[in-house]
């Protein structure tokens, strides 16, 4: 369900998308400036407890920030599923595939262990961005190699 940023939810002050960026780890070494211009670029996005965010082999649209709530992975199809990694958290990033030129689907469901609110840009927009401002690229990236480094390397010790 997409919620309209300049004012908040019954009884909530509107989400300043700047600062929900700035918080992130992964957005950690931008600029003020190029979170001011990321910022509008992103829509919010909740979704129920127990619903999925994405499905294993679905195309990889859009990229996440998590702002409220807990997601899980999955790999597996029907009942033959298994954990693909750690829960994250608020703050985190997920998604990437959809900023991988050649990554087309995506390898994992996700799933909300809790009600969750997100961040959601189009990977094709964010693609579009890195390419006028190489700067953004540089940073994307290299929190992206971190990112899918750690992420293997989870996997691979169990």
């Amino acid at each position: 369900m997409e919620e309209d940023l300049s004012r908040g939810s019954a009884g909530t002050l509107p989400l300043d998308v700047a600062t929900v960026l700035a918080g992130s780890g992964f957005f950690a070494d931008f600029t003020s400036e190029q979170l001011e211009s990321l910022a509008p670029r992103f829509r919010v996005v909740s979704h129920p407890q127990g619903s999925e965010i994405y499905n294993l082999g679905d195309r990889a649209v859009d990229f996440y920030v998590l702002v409220e709530g807990l997601v899980s992975f999955t790999i597996g199809r029907g009942s033959r599923q298994a954990s693909a990694g750690e829960v994250i958290r608020g703050g985190e990033v997920f998604g990437w595939a959809a900023v991988v030129e050649r990554a087309q689907r995506r390898i994992a469901t996700a799933y909300c262990i809790t009600p969750c609110k997100l961040l959601v840009i189009d990977g094709n927009e964010f693609l579009r961005l890195m390419d006028q401002d190489h700067s953004v690229g540089y940073h994307v990236m290299k929190q992206l190699t971190f990112l899918i480094t750690g992420e293997l390397t989870a996997f691979a010790s169990g």
